[in-house]
């Protein structure tokens, strides 16, 4: 490693600059919550049913909740497989609470306003629960990963500028050069340890999140050309070739499996 690059990373480490690494995400992927039966749920609390004290909240991010002795569940969904994190997510996320108060009180909350079922209440739950998801993601976050993918790429201080900055703007022609600079490591740096973290190097991560947004837009009935102008294509044929030979559909064909499932 250069002097360049060492330097580079020791400042990364030690400069506290505040950005929000999942703001973008939650504004491209709404997150929808909604309280249900037992056994239908993917997130769970879990404590005295008597009392409603909670001890412990686990979450499915593409499942379902796997006991059946919950005091609450619900059901969250925030894109899916499309939304790059909850893919990278974990099979299920845990928290114990007794070494959690924040999340002990807030998890308390939900139930006693589930179980209160007050005007409202299926509004106040809903954002309730979506605290505590976002709870349970910056936590998984800071933690890291230590397989190759997006949690890892966020959780990685330098890194997580870049990829920010690409899911902020992903209609600009970002380079590796900017991406490094934002990152503060030398260029050559910066190509070797985005692939190690994140598993795509900087430009395939950059063409999957534009591809992922505007397979989100064209399932919402966007047109293609404008979808293709928003997210820095030349054209929207050249969209429609990279549409197509990530998805193995072109974005009309896409859009009218989108409007007929919707309509059956």
């Amino acid at each position: 490693m250069n002097e360049k690059s060492d330097i580079s990373d020791q400042n990364s480490e030690n400069t506290a600059v505040h950005y929000d690494r999942l703001s973008s995400l939650m504004a491209n992927f709404e997150m929808r919550v909604r309280p249900v039966e037992a056994g239908h749920g993917n997130i769970a609390v879990y404590g005295n049913e008597q009392t409603g004290a909670a001890e412990l909240v686990q979450f499915w991010p593409l499942g379902h909740a796997e006991r059946r002795d919950a005091i609450l569940e619900m059901r969250a969904e925030w894109g899916g497989q499309a939304n790059p994190l909850v893919a990278a997510l974990p099979r299920m996320l845990s928290i114990t609470l007794e070494d959690d108060p924040q999340v002990r009180r807030l998890s308390e909350i939900l139930v006693e306003e589930a179980r209160a079922a007050r005007c409202g209440s299926d509004g106040a739950l809903s954002r309730l629960c979506e605290v505590l998801i976002i709870h349970m993601m910056r936590r998984e976050i800071e933690r890291g990963s230590t397989s190759p993918g997006l949690v890892s790429g966020l959780s990685d201080t330098r890194l997580s500028r870049a990829i920010v900055a690409m899911h902020n703007d992903p209609g600009r022609r970002w380079n590796n050069r900017e991406l490094a600079d934002l990152s503060h490591l030398s260029l050559s740096r910066f190509a070797e340890l985005f692939p190690m973290k994140v598993g795509l190097s900087p430009q395939a991560y950059l063409r999957k999140w534009r591809l992922t947004l505007a397979r989100r837009d064209v399932e919402g009935g966007h047109q293609v050309q404008s979808v293709a102008r928003k997210l820095g294509y030349s054209s929207a044929e050249a969209l429609t070739h990279a549409f197509k030979r990530e998805f193995g559909a072109t974005p009309r064909n896409v859009r009218a499996r989108q409007q007929a499932s919707t309509a059956a």
